[in-house]
């Protein structure tokens, strides 16, 4: 899925768009207060987001000049809640956001904290933190010193290594935190708040009109009201969800990418990335996840992916002829990347971790959820969770230990009576 988009920008005749130079972001963007800010026509910097502001009108640099601030939710979210479309990619960052209620995200909800997003992307330089491509799994540090700055984004460095009350349930949970990340507990669910996420994405129909048309909005209304649509020509079919439950797994921080020279079985699941960990790794701790679904093109001989041409000014244009092998022939071609000829389709899966729409406390994962049969973690295995598990050793010590206890109590009694009896004999 990244690998069609990415190879667009630098093969569709376009600027090599480099997200990390901020000679490639223009200040307003981020701190023209009103979050109205746009370009038009697009120019070096904004042609990624170009699509978005199709049809408005030149910008007013007075009214904009004379609105200059700190950055807030609406500078933030105009880039980072609309990547490929409104809470597509990551699940846990939408359009809900920009005005939420404190059920969808207790830190940014404007009846709670009302953060805004640099209150914890803290930064130095405009190097912020928090970055998905450098992640902190495991914050060992905690919140530091009184009146030390922070330098991570972290829950930890606010609310510190233990963060519950000392109290008897308090203690316990305290217990978990070297082991489950905070998000596991309070980010009981993602797509919140009525913005759905995308969580299925089929290649294979692309190109192709269905009943006629080219777009289809029909299919799944999302919680506000509003429409998704569930095909495009020149993406094909997709799927959404609300109120998803993440999927979880062990994970180090470390992320373990599929690139364009890997080469892979077919016939084996393909993570196009996954997270790096496992139960017996003191640096890993159980984390939450979106997992996306898409079937895309590969080449079926070399076993590696591949990048298509999507658009520009080129006949090659797949969005234009709707050719796949044309549009991988041109796009593998101007890479210098080795291509069979040969395309076909394969299931891949994307790993994206869940940071945000933090629950009120109220609404946390209660204990039984994970420790039951069938539970949330259910799939994790490497260690021993009660309730979840059992082993027939242990159960045959508990169960004679039971019926020790049962026959001691019985024992006792029947001895109290049978003495009790002589007594008024």
């Amino acid at each position: 899925m990244c690998a069609q988009c990415h190879a667009g920008y630098n093969l569709a005749d376009m600027d090599t768009f480099d997200f990390g130079n901020q000679e490639n972001i223009d200040c307003l963007i981020c701190h023209e207060s009103t979050g109205e800010y746009y370009k038009t026509p697009p120019t070096k910097g904004n042609k990624a987001c170009a699509v978005m502001f199709e049809g408005k009108p030149p910008i007013g640099w007075t009214e904009a000049a004379q609105s200059v601030g700190l950055s807030s939710r609406s500078n933030c979210g105009t880039c980072h809640f609309f990547g490929g479309g409104d809470n597509v990619k990551h699940g846990d960052l939408s359009s809900a956001l920009f005005h939420p209620t404190r059920e969808v995200d207790v830190h940014m909800g404007e009846d709670g904290e009302n953060f805004s997003c640099v209150i914890c992307h803290v930064g130095r330089g405009h190097e912020w933190s928090g970055s998905r491509y450098e992640m902190l799994a495991k914050d060992d540090a905690g919140a530091g010193k009184p009146g030390f700055p922070r330098t991570t984004a972290s829950c930890e460095s606010c609310h510190g290594l233990a963060p519950h009350p000392l109290t008897l349930t308090g203690v316990k949970m305290n217990d978990h935190t070297d082991r489950l990340a905070c998000e596991t507990c309070h980010i009981p669910t993602f797509a919140r708040g009525g913005v759905a996420t995308k969580v299925d994405w089929d290649w294979r129909t692309a190109g192709k009109l269905k009943n006629g048309e080219g777009f289809r909005l029909e299919g799944y209304t999302q919680g506000d009201g509003k429409h998704r649509h569930t095909y495009n020509s020149i993406k094909g079919d997709f799927k959404y969800d609300e109120n998803v439950v993440p999927t979880y797994a062990w994970f180090d921080g470390v992320m373990n990418y599929t690139t364009i020279d890997t080469v892979f079985d077919p016939n084996e699941t393909v993570n196009i990335n996954a997270p790096q960990g496992s139960a017996s790794d003191p640096d890993s701790r159980i984390w939450p996840f979106k997992v996306m679904h898409t079937v895309q093109p590969y080449d079926k001989v070399n076993n590696t992916l591949v990048y298509m041409q999507l658009w520009g000014d080129s006949e090659d244009a797949f969005w234009g002829n709707y050719d796949f092998d044309r549009s991988i022939k041109a796009a593998m071609g101007r890479e210098n990347l080795p291509y069979s000829g040969e395309f076909d389709f394969l299931d891949t899966y994307s790993y994206w971790p869940i940071n945000h729409m933090v629950a009120p406390k109220e609404d946390a994962v209660a204990c039984q959820e994970c420790h039951a049969k069938e539970g949330r973690l259910n799939d994790l295995d490497g260690f021993y969770m009660p309730g979840r598990d059992s082993n027939k050793w242990l159960d045959f010590i508990g169960i004679l230990a039971l019926a020790g206890t049962l026959l001691g109590v019985l024992g006792h009694g029947a001895i109290r009576a049978l003495m009790s009896a002589r007594r008024k004999g």
